[in-house]
């Protein structure tokens, strides 16, 4: 089996979380949350239980060194048997990607042709978003193969070849990109406005809903409970310091999101755009904030949606590596047939996903009032990835042996690090990922 170098497996990692969750899903829950209230909150969260979480993860991956069900296995052998269950979590990466590479597709389209003819009012912004969706379908096909069609070749190059050389590349110019349109905003005169809205820590603004919001953002921004990190961490050595590792990865991302945060809603206070938009607030907010930019707004457009693609790209293929590792172990697939297998069912899905959101086909694709795009969001946030991330801490807080986790984290924990880790894996989180799984169906 292959291995990610130091940085490889850190760049690998974080271009798993960093994704359209910290730049299109963050700013837009940030708006939707009242601002600094939902700020405070998510980055408490993740420098807390976030890093106790990863950490979980890492461990499972670094100590069974195989694919996700296999590593559950040989760290209890004895109840081997009962694991093979354990896969269905992994299904929660080809899934999310079905729908995520048909939302990457329409960042393709607004970087390929909306940014050389962005628009003149808020209805034509509309139109444009709406078109997309409901009109030929040539184009969120030709978006959503050209996203995933790169995918299936980089996992199917491996981990060096394909995934680690990837990320070399694209992580460090997303970083650049951002800081270049982060200096951009600093020019305006909204930035101070931008600051406020999300650093002007209101407590009094906290509520449940608020809570709820941060803990599912902090869960989903660290790419927890769909086998990535577990799989990912195989590929380290033995001795790898996780806790260093994990802060490479949890601080970054944290740095991405907020300059995505500072970014957008400097644009935003800039153009008198609707901060609360939701979803559409990169899809129609900021073309149209960009078209009032003049000539100036075009480049920065076509920087913006790049930096945007180049993390869809990274979040994709890991997505999908957890399957391909089991089923190149368990069934002696090759790496290609496994990456290709996985591919077609992923299309398949894709498919129906677009012609499920356009109007003319969303009557004989929808069940129970859902759209495709809806049950598969629904069955992934709601159940997979909540209950594959309680499992791994139920699997370290209560199955693995104290001692065992004791000796593989003690050349980066000391006894009492260790034992508030363990605290907080054995009785903290399982409260917390029951309490998201519950009380969402309320």
């Amino acid at each position: 089996m292959g291995k990610f170098s130091k940085l490889g497996f850190i760049l690998a990692t974080l271009g798993s979380s960093i994704g359209l969750g910290h730049i299109w899903r963050f700013p837009y829950m940030v708006g939707h949350n009242g601002g600094s209230a939902f700020v405070l909150l998510y980055l408490v969260l993740t420098l807390s239980l976030g890093i106790a979480m990863l950490l979980v993860e890492m461990l499972i991956g670094n100590l069974g060194k195989k694919d996700v069900v296999s590593n559950y296995q040989i760290l209890d052998p004895k109840r081997k048997k009962y694991y093979p269950f354990t896969s269905f979590f992994i299904l929660g990466g080809p899934l999310i990607l079905s729908f995520y590479a048909v939302v990457l597709g329409w960042v393709l389209y607004y970087l390929f042709v909306v940014t050389f003819d962005l628009p003149k009012d808020l209805e034509q912004a509309k139109m444009q978003f709406s078109m997309l969706q409901n009109g030929s379908l040539i184009w969120p096909v030709i978006g959503f193969s050209a996203c995933l069609l790169p995918t299936i070749w980089f996992v199917s190059r491996g981990i060096e070849e394909g995934i680690e050389k990837l990320n070399v590349v694209l992580m460090p110019l997303l970083f650049v990109i951002f800081i270049g349109l982060l200096i951009y905003a600093m020019t305006l005169e909204s930035m101070p406005k931008a600051l406020h809205f999300l650093f002007n820590f209101e407590i009094q603004k906290i509520d449940f809903k608020v809570v709820m919001d941060a803990l599912g953002q902090m869960f989903f921004s660290l790419s927890l409970g769909v086998g990535t990190i577990i799989t990912y961490s195989a590929f380290t050595p033995k001795k790898e310091n996780l806790f260093k590792s994990s802060l490479f990865i949890v601080l970054p991302g944290i740095l991405i999101s907020l300059i995505a945060g500072v970014m957008i809603f400097t644009f935003v206070f800039e153009y008198h755009a609707d901060v609360s938009q939701g979803p559409g607030l990169v899809f129609i907010s900021l073309p149209l904030t960009f078209a009032k930019m003049g000539m100036s707004g075009q480049i920065v457009s076509l920087f913006f949606f790049m930096a945007l693609v180049f993390a869809g790209i990274t979040s994709t293929v890991s997505l999908i590596e957890p399957l391909a590792l089991y089923l190149i172990n368990r069934f002696n697939f090759s790496r290609l047939q496994a990456s290709l297998w996985i591919g077609v069912v992923v299309y398949v899905l894709g498919v129906l996903v677009i012609l499920s959101m356009n109007e003319r086909y969303a009557k004989f694709l929808s069940f129970a009032h859902k759209s495709v795009f809806g049950w598969l969001d629904f069955i992934t946030s709601s159940f997979l990835m909540p209950l594959g991330g309680l499992f791994s801490v139920l699997f370290i807080g209560w199955i693995l042996n104290k001692k065992r986790s004791f000796l593989a984290t003690k050349h980066f924990f000391n006894a009492n690090a260790f034992k508030a880790w363990h605290f907080s894996v054995r009785f903290i989180a399982p409260v917390v990922i029951l309490a998201i799984f519950i009380l969402q169906f309320k």
